[in-house]
């Protein structure tokens, strides 16, 4: 059985295959700006996941914690490294932020890491 991890990775996918027809021209210029920016550069990838990381959650974005969360295991971050980079979200962003991290702990317990 699924859990809703898992669903919203294959609703979210299934999502923007239908958008990329609808708009072609938004998705194309929007992952070659998101490629360019992620790509290891003075910072590496991993590191750039942890940030965004860590602003999803200090913004909310329950989407955006699941992505960055499953593309910083991907970039290499361990599951130490992600919940040190929510808990920075949570000092700066205070109680909303916190109340978001049970997220990155869903995620990471969906790819099988906790």
């Amino acid at each position: 059985m699924e859990n809703e991890v898992q669903l919203f990775y294959k609703d979210f996918t299934r999502s923007i295959q239908k958008l990329s027809k609808e708009s072609p021209k938004m998705i194309k210029s929007f992952k070659a700006f998101h490629d360019q920016v992620m790509k290891g550069g003075v910072l590496g990838e991993r590191e750039k996941e942890l940030i965004a990381l860590g602003i999803a959650v200090a913004v909310h974005c329950i989407p955006c914690i699941r992505l960055h969360t499953q593309a910083a295991i991907t970039a290499g971050a361990n599951k130490e490294e992600i919940i040190e980079a929510a808990s920075v979200a949570v000092l700066i962003a205070g109680g909303l932020a916190y109340t978001h991290v049970p997220e990155v702990m869903k995620t990471l317990e969906a790819m099988g890491v906790v």
